[in-house]
């Protein structure tokens, strides 16, 4: 916790220095002759005594929002591979009526290393009321008293940790805003500038430790929004943090993170918790280095680039550093899964074991309970992590990488038991379905279990832990892929209008359902509500799951027989 105390004493102390010396920019700003009105709204940041002005939403109108945000200063120079710095404040209104640029990547036209932006939608029922800009006024989206202010829901993209952006139209929160919540999305840093780790670094960090960039970049839009989004009607005290796939593994890597305490109350992580010896994990965004192990994959790195030093690494042209979001680690090599294309490699820059941003394994904190005990809302998918409509297995290749993966660990006449091939390619790809599909249930009930009994320890008494758990089996209209990997979004996000796809009135009951699930979470910590089927609370002593989607109901998660053989598997592998 001093650590954070320490980053946070800086930052104000940057700002007041920032302030007596006058350093204020007009980067992207207006004159400050600009506007304001019902709709193109201003806002007065009072802790950058700067003005914004915004906009209607270009899909709902009831609903504001106000872009490319600064939370942080440039991360260039001298500060690429340091903690985000405080941003100057500015001259005149900054137009944020449009999304800045992604954060450096290969496949965008639009990127800068000056990237450490958030976007905020609020919608237009705010109350407003009129605040001071020096000597001049304008509209700003702030409650008349704090009982009105808003839930505020943080979101965090995913893309392994080397692509994606908050501007992506799949991530619009209007939808969201409309139904009473005050939605935050964020950029970080990524592939080698969001996740490089090296001696040299670690050596000059205060905290003997690096590579974790990317999430500090988080946790720096966290104290942001903590700070400021009041002004934008939003309550500071009820603040979710979400997001899918290396988006959700993040959130759960700060309800871990000592820097994260009192930043938020909650949690949304889609297709995020896996039971840390579950072997899946490996190829899936919780992934994680060991510090040593990534100093010396960051050494070798820089090598690559005929970078011999920080120094020179710290001067070279961003776009040396694009193609790092192609580099894989090499978790399965010489392993049984080396040949499953189930078990992806996961990306070489990813989150680091540290001891400082990350100060223990998964499996530590779970058992200890020593992390921020907070509501969980999380779950999985039907077509992912192994699962597929398509897998094209055959009877004899499902028995052959069957036999030589469980086999190997003593499991493979109980795993033909439960999961028997058939006689046809059509029973084989049942059975292989059928397994990954139980496995990922399993998975999250036992973490569930796990992250209960843990919080239960835990003795700082800084919060509740009900835990719900889901299992999204809806396929989008228009794709083969099914109930694919990130399918849920724009359905969870309210905001099928932001994708050019056939939805149908169905769609559009299943989205409306499934985001005031979320609403309801992000409001009370329970996504119960009225005229909701009910979502019970995840239970040690019952091993259901919330199947949502195409039905709407508690169903186990798999049978006794089948709950006790996944345990078995699980402890024949590493625990993260």
């Amino acid at each position: 916790m001093a650590m954070r105390i320490l980053f946070l004493s800086l930052a104000a102390v940057s700002a007041v220095q920032g302030r007596v010396a006058g350093t204020r920019t007009s980067l992207g700003s207006r004159s400050s002759s600009a506007v304001s009105s019902a709709e193109s709204p201003t806002v007065y940041i009072d802790t950058y005594e700067s003005t914004v002005q915004g906009n209607r939403s270009e899909y709902i109108n009831s609903v504001y929002n106000f872009k490319r945000i600064p939370f942080a200063a440039a991360p260039t120079g001298e500060y690429r591979w340091k903690h985000p710095q405080h941003v100057s404040s500015w001259t005149g209104v900054r137009d944020a009526t449009y999304f800045g640029p992604d954060c450096p990547q290969l496949g965008s036209d639009n990127y800068d290393e000056d990237c450490l932006q958030l976007n905020i939608w609020t919608p237009d029922t705010a109350n407003f009321t009129n605040v001071k800009n020096n000597s001049e006024t304008g509209i700003g989206v702030v409650p008349v008293d704090s009982s009105q202010a808003l839930p505020v829901y943080m979101f965090y993209h995913g893309g392994r940790f080397g692509t994606g952006s908050a501007t992506q139209s799949t991530f619009d929160g209007a939808g969201l805003a409309a139904k009473g919540v005050v939605v935050v999305t964020v950029n970080y840093r990524l592939g080698a500038l969001g996740f490089l780790s090296h001696p040299e670094l670690s050596n000059t960090s205060g905290s003997e430790s690096s590579g974790n960039y990317g999430l500090v970049d988080q946790q720096a839009a966290m104290h942001w929004t903590n700070e400021n989004i009041a002004s934008f009607g939003g309550d500071y005290k009820r603040i979710t943090l979400g997001g899918q796939s290396t988006g959700a593994a993040s959130v759960l890597d700060h309800l871990n993170s000592e820097l994260a305490d009192d930043l938020f109350e909650q949690i949304i992580a889609e297709s995020g918790a896996v039971y840390p010896s579950n072997p899946m994990i490996g190829s899936l965004a919780q992934s994680y280095r060991q510090l040593g192990e990534a100093e010396k994959q960051g050494v070798s790195y820089l090598s690559s680039l005929n970078l011999h030093n920080i120094s020179q690494a710290r001067s070279a042209p961003v776009e040396l550093f694009l193609n790092s979001a192609n580099l894989n680690d090499i978790t399965f090599k010489d392993t049984v899964f080396a040949n499953n294309s189930a078990y992806v490699e996961p990306p070489l820059f990813r989150p680091v074991l540290d001891g400082y941003v990350l100060p223990a394994t998964y499996e530590e904190m779970l058992v200890r309970g020593n992390h921020t005990t907070a509501p969980v809302l999380t779950g999985g998918n039907l077509d992912e992590n192994g699962a597929t409509p398509s897998p094209e297995m055959t009877v004899k290749s499902y028995k052959a990488q069957s036999e030589y993966e469980f086999g190997s660990v003593g499991l493979a006449e109980e795993f033909f038991k439960l999961y028997p091939a058939g006689k046809t390619n059509e029973s084989a790809d049942t059975a292989i379905n059928t397994f990954y599909q139980d496995q990922t249930r399993v998975s999250l009930w036992l973490w569930a279990s796990e992250y209960m009994a843990g919080s239960a320890r835990n003795t700082s008494g800084n919060g509740t832990y009900q835990t719900y758990n889901y299992y999204w089996t809806h396929a989008p209209p228009g794709q083969e892929k099914g109930a694919y990997h990130g399918s849920e979004l724009n359905y969870a996000l309210n905001n099928l209008y932001a994708v050019d796809s056939p939805w149908t009135t169905e769609d559009y009951e299943i989205a409306d359902k499934l985001s005031s699930y979320w609403v309801n979470f992000i409001s009370t910590g329970n996504p119960n509500g009225k005229g909701l089927p009910n979502w019970p609370e995840a239970s040690a002593k019952s091993a259901e799951i919330m199947e949502v989607g195409d039905a709407w109901k508690s169903v186990s998660v798999a049978s006794e027989e089948k709950i006790a053989f996944m345990r078995r598997w699980f402890s024949k592998w590493p625990v993260y």
